[in-house]
């Protein structure tokens, strides 16, 4: 049988920096979470010890600025740095991308002494962040949370749940848009809230199709007190915060969701060209050479779209409906292609002795978070014709 190892993506990158660091990434894939994977997805076990790895690799600020302890990478190098942890297992790069997204609020809107005093730490010290916007009645009405904080003196106090939290309950950090005025999106206000600040608990993981590695739970908040320097942004700024922060998470979204089906693609073709029916490899079948050259196809053109959106960003010009129509493309992308995937496996594909079908149940979530596809889709529209009618 041939032997054919996928090839690593051949990535256009602004720098020699650039390159050096998709190397790094590539190493630690390569040695400490491809091996693993498999098992500890399997297992539900939480690398934790492999986040710490990242934060001492300066993985985990990339985007930001280095005076706080952030790589200064521009995002067209920060999201294919993201597209290749998700390849390697979707729960180091989606929890990568959501501490980026928990950091967002406080790099983009903080003051500069909030800045000097937890930015060090929560982009290279070791800490793990959580992004805290949906509750249990409002995931696509993101304005309607009922989580409150009430002001007390110098102090606010926050109470209410908030549902699907990517590392609820471990992470050291959770960025909590709550209500602190009247209803509607102008009266929600942004705080970043301690892990271990008394009130914090968070109910038991849910149980999900896939990722199984990564913490999804509802965090409960049960009169946590802050201080008013844990404010971030003005009062009743923090659904624009919010917005502003999902622009960018998107992005990540998008980033991974290519990373996974890129893997989904390198174990179709691996297998396409040793598996052999009839006397030769099935890659020679014509109707399967097809399906490999649509998926890779669909994944040049997500990759594409991510990062012209990212430029963009990087280059300080809107960039909102681009991050739309990357997340749409790019994780649609990726249900099709892990489908296509397992059926090019067959019955292999349908197992756990192989990672396809692992592939294809983690790329349905990425239809999902940090806004549904049908929620994209509005977004885009919006940007073409207008809001819609009330």
């Amino acid at each position: 049988m041939p032997d054919r190892a996928p090839q690593p993506v051949d990535r256009q990158l602004p720098t020699e920096e650039a390159r050096d660091l998709i190397s790094l990434v590539r190493d630690i894939a390569q040695q400490e979470i491809i091996p693993k994977a498999a098992e500890e997805e399997d297992a539900g076990r939480f690398p934790r010890e492999l986040f710490t790895l990242l934060s001492r690799s300066g993985l985990l600020g990339l985007p930001y600025d280095s005076e706080y302890g952030g790589g200064d990478q521009p995002y067209e190098v920060y999201l294919q740095v993201l597209e290749e942890l998700a390849a390697a297992r979707l729960t180091v790069g989606l929890g990568v991308s959501v501490h980026s997204l928990a950091s967002y609020a406080l790099a983009a809107y903080g003051t500069k002494e909030q800045q000097i005093e937890h930015l060090p730490a929560m982009l290279g010290g070791g800490l793990l962040g959580a992004y805290c916007l949906s509750e249990p009645h409002s995931g696509s009405d993101a304005a309607a949370l009922r989580t409150k904080a009430v002001r007390d003196g110098d102090d606010w106090v926050i109470t209410g749940t908030k549902a699907w939290i990517t590392h609820g309950g471990i992470a050291d950090f959770y960025t909590v848009m709550a209500r602190t005025g009247e209803e509607g999106p102008r009266g929600i206000t942004a705080f970043l809230v301690p892990g271990d600040a008394e009130g914090v608990s968070a109910a038991v993981p849910e149980k999900k199709m896939g990722m199984k590695g990564s913490p999804t739970a509802q965090v409960h908040f049960d009169g946590v007190r802050v201080g008013d320097d844990r404010r971030i942004g003005e009062e009743g700024q923090g659904f624009a915060i919010a917005l502003s922060s999902l622009d960018s998470g998107r992005l990540g979204i998008s980033a991974c969701a290519i990373g996974v089906a890129q893997a989904a693609l390198d174990e179709a073709v691996s297998y396409a060209t040793e598996r052999r029916q009839f006397g030769k490899p099935i890659a020679d079948f014509q109707g399967l050479r097809f399906m490999l050259a649509d998926m890779a196809t669909q994944i040049e053109a997500g990759r594409a779209l991510y990062l012209s959106a990212a430029r963009l960003k990087d280059a300080g010009r809107p960039f909102a409906k681009q991050a739309a129509m990357a997340k749409l493309h790019c994780t649609d992308t990726a249900m099709r292609v892990t489908t296509d995937a397992v059926q090019i496996l067959g019955g292999y594909g349908y197992t756990a002795d192989f990672p396809a079908e692992r592939y294809m149940r983690e790329a349905k979530v990425l239809q999902i978070v940090e806004g549904t596809n049908q929620i994209q889709r509005m977004v885009i529209a919006r940007h073409l014709a207008g809001p819609e009618a009330r």
